[in-house]
């Protein structure tokens, strides 16, 4: 039996599993874990390894088991279990994407707002071709993973003549992307405010995105002249973000909410 605590940020889920019990089993429990159907459910787990000198290192794997930089959502998801678990009200998290420092701002046990610092992103223009879609313009975003942000105007976030989960599924498996990216579908509001739709690599559509708040918000300040605080809109609801210049640490901020803690059967 693993133990297991399940938490999400804006419908995100993810499983908490501490490392050790991982045994180098982490691609494989997380194809099993996460399956929907037949066992907990969740769009990825966290690892969170301990490390004898104080410091956490989180390793993120994917429900279809492959493994990612780090996730936005599931990093406050972490900090979330670390406040209610341990009362720590400022953590830094490690992680392949670079460390990421989490700081709790409302807490209403088991539900939390929390601030983290995600890096200076990266974005630049760039047009791709894809087969049977032709060019699509849009933004390759990193803020430690990889992304693709087009802008759109349907209300449905329909581009190019297909859904946006069509086109992401094509975009995300593309070869112009030989480790996958993310890809967001964002809608400008007002100077203030944005919207946007989220497939995520090795997952699918998910309903938030910490990483795809953050690259959706980056790629609207610096290309479409949105203002530096700025609310995004998914699926799962609003998250908070701030980037005072192109140099500077973005700041997220958004809730995060300890659904269970069990232990499930992992032969």
């Amino acid at each position: 039996m693993i133990s297991f605590v399940k938490a999400h940020a804006c419908g995100n889920d993810f499983l908490i599993i501490e490392e050790p019990l991982a045994q180098r089993r982490h691609a494989e429990l997380a194809r099993k874990l996460c399956a929907r159907n037949t066992s907990v459910g969740a769009d990825g787990i966290e690892f969170l390894d301990r490390r004898a000198n104080g410091e956490f290192f989180l390793r993120l794997f994917n429900a279809d088991g492959s493994e990612a930089e780090l996730s936005g959502n599931g990093t406050r998801c972490v900090a979330a279990w670390l406040a209610t678990s341990e009362g720590r009200q400022e953590v830094a998290l490690g992680t392949h994407g670079g460390l990421r420092t989490c700081h709790v701002i409302e807490s209403n046990d088991p539900l939390y707002l929390i601030e983290s610092e995600m890096g200076v992103p990266r974005v630049m223009q760039r047009t791709i071709v894809l087969p049977g879609v032709g060019e699509v313009p849009g933004a390759m975003v990193n803020v430690g993973n990889p992304h693709f942000v087009l802008f759109v105007d349907s209300e449905d976030f329909s581009a190019h003549g297909l859904s946006w989960q069509e086109l992401g599924a094509q975009i995300s498996g593309s070869p112009l992307f030989p480790h996958g990216t993310n890809v967001e579908f964002v809608r400008v509001l007002s100077p203030s405010e944005i919207a946007f739709r989220i497939f995520e690599r090795g997952c699918g559509p998910t309903t938030s995105s910490g990483t795809g708040t953050c690259a959706s918000s980056a790629a609207a300040m610096a290309l479409r002249g949105s203002e530096r605080e700025l609310t995004a809109i998914a699926e799962g609801g609003p998250q908070r973000t701030v980037w005072s210049s192109n140099d500077a640490v973005m700041r997220l901020t958004g809730p995060a909410e300890i659904i269970c803690r069990g232990e499930v059967a992992a032969l």
